[in-house]
This record gives C-alpha cells, structure tokens and sequence, in this order.
C-alpha cells in the first residue's frame, strides 16, 4: 500500500552474528524505510518479534495516515498530533522521525537544533555480545578489542560462567549485562551478587517488564544502577519505576513512538534524578542517528546496532577508534543512501 504523499518499504537487515537473547535467536531483522512525498523527510519503524507487533498493524498505521487531509506540520511541536496515539509505537516513530527530518530540512538545520538541544557530545557506545556458550563469548569479546564498553546479554543458567569467560577474555573492558527480563527478582538478586565482583556498570532489566515492583526489589539489593528497558514504553511507565527506586531507563525511539515522546520521557526521567541510557533495537543508521539528536542529555550510549547490520543501506552516525559516536553534519537526520 502506498500514496503519493507517504510511501513505505521493507528492508532485510542480515546481522554479522545471530543476535540471542534470553527470548530467542534471529539471523535478520524486518525494517521498515518510511518516506514522505519527493522524499521530503524520512522515518524507520522496526520492532524484534518479541514485542508482539505484526507488520500488518504497521502497514495499517501508515496506509490510514495516507488517507489524511492535514498538511504536514511545519513546527515540531505540532508533530505529536499529527501523528496522533493509534497504531504500534514502532510504526507511529516512522512518522514522527520523516516529520522532523522534514522539517530540518526545510530549515536546513540538524535535527538536535531544531529541538533545541546543543550539539551532542562524542560519547562512546557499548558494544553487543550476544549469548552463547562460555567460550564463544569470549571469542566475540576478544574481537571486540576495539570497543572499551561490552553489554553483555545473559538470562540462562550459567551466566556466571559467561561472564567470567568474557572478563578473562577482556580484563581491560566496562562492562554492562542485560537479562532481557530473564530472572525473577530473587533470581536476580542472587546473580547479580554473583556478578558484581566481576566488575559492572550497570544491570538492564533483570525481570519481567511488567514487574516494577520486582525492578525496585533488585534495586534496593545492588549499589549498581537498575535500567529499565522493556519496561518502559510510556511516560507513565518513568513514573512507576522511578517511584519504585529504580534508578535507570533505556530509552528506545521504537518503543516510545518517536522523537517527541522520547524528548518527553528523557526530560522527566533526568527530573527525577534517573540515569539515561540511549538504545535502539536491531536497526539501520537512520533511527539510531535519530536519536543520537538527543545524547546532550543521555548518560550512556547503547547505539551500535550498524556495527551490527552487514547491509544497512544508511549513512549517518560514524564510529571512531575508541567506539566515540558522532553526528553527521548534514541537516534533518542527516542520513543519506549508501
């Protein structure tokens, strides 16, 4: 389905190495190019299968927003009702990523001045090693020598030993674990006890999303900092946890709707006194630029998903030697077509 005004098309990222986590492993990932008329302004909606979000439902969103009336907006601040609160979150930040780009480049300005931000710092990302045995763990962290920060995905049954087997293998590295909701607060606790002499940052959603109470529980047992991922979708979602002691979000352009609530969400997160993580799923340069827009006010990068893609067809966030991130020069998103 398609219009003049709106088009829509789907990408197969194929990825260096299966990417698993505690939910399963995938080889690709589906994402969606969003593009406004004379290619005026660009978007990507991309979702891993374990949120549950059919490609219909995407599709749908976009056809009805074809069907509309309304002009474009011509102020990011009359974006969020343009692009209004139906549809999935990954198919509604499709649209509200090709409005901004839109209007940057209508402006010719980047995108983080259009929101009004300073132009964000170089930060360094962290680098993704999926799970495996002990030993393939540490053959892929050994190979991320390049990268000075690891994010460490765990959620079986022996992940002592994986992370053991990565910390022998790169003594030199930060390193950060994510469960992906794996672990029941008291299974948490005990391993996160277990791991912290291994020396972390920081521990990503150690139980189920909807278990705030249960985020709050492991947080009252560990100095290290909570970072709620899947379960922070809304702004309200910021609230629960914050009053539940947690002490960290990863926010996610994709999961939240786009670049409006997510400024929303990171305003009043760093309001609460909460640390931001800046993440994104499985996806090309044009979403993870996005939202590197917003790093002046992040703690942590999570942003190495074209590290990660062998075929994304984007330019636009570079990566220097030291894993820093920088912004493209160019306005808008300041992505182009390899």
């Amino acid at each position: 389905m398609s219009d003049p005004r709106l088009t829509w098309e789907p990408v197969v990222l194929r990825l260096r190495n299966a990417f698993r986590v505690s939910y399963g492993a995938s080889e690709t990932r589906t994402a969606y190019w969003l593009r406004l008329a004379g290619d005026a302004g660009w978007g990507e909606g991309t979702i891993p299968p374990y949120y549950d979000i059919s490609d219909a439902s995407m599709v749908a969103c976009w056809d009805a927003a074809t069907r509309r009336s309304t002009p474009f907006p011509d102020d990011p601040a009359d974006i969020p009702a343009w692009v209004g609160e139906d549809g999935p979150a990954p198919a509604r930040c499709a649209l509200d990523l090709a409005l901004h780009d839109r209007i940057g480049r209508q402006r010719s300005a980047p995108l983080h001045e259009v929101l009004g931000l300073p132009r964000p710092p170089v930060l360094p990302t962290s680098y993704t090693i999926s799970i495996g045995d002990p030993e393939e763990m540490a053959r892929l962290a050994a190979a991320a020598a390049a990268y000075p920060i690891l994010k460490i995905k765990l959620g079986t049954d022996d992940d002592e030993s994986r992370l053991s087997a990565v910390r022998a293998a790169r003594p030199d590295a930060r390193l950060r674990v994510d469960a992906n909701a794996a672990w029941t607060p008291e299974e948490a606790v005990l391993h996160v006890k277990a791991l912290e002499p291994l020396g972390l940052e920081l521990i990503e959603q150690p139980v189920a999303k909807d278990d705030v109470e249960g985020m709050g529980f492991v947080q009252a047992h560990t100095s290290l900092p909570v970072v709620a991922d899947e379960s922070v979708q809304t702004l309200a979602d910021v609230e629960r946890l914050a009053a539940a002691g947690v002490r960290g979000i990863n926010l996610k352009l994709m999961k939240v709707g786009g670049l409006a609530p997510a400024l929303r969400i990171l305003r009043r997160a760093k309001e609460l006194d909460m640390q931001v993580l800046l993440g994104c799923m499985v996806e090309t340069s044009l979403g993870v630029t996005a939202i590197l827009h917003l790093a002046s006010l992040a703690d942590w990068l999570d942003l190495d998903a074209p590290l990660l893609v062998a075929n994304d067809p984007f330019e636009g966030a570079t990566y220097d030697d030291q894993a820093g991130v920088h912004l493209p020069v160019q306005s808008g998103i300041g992505v182009q077509r390899r």
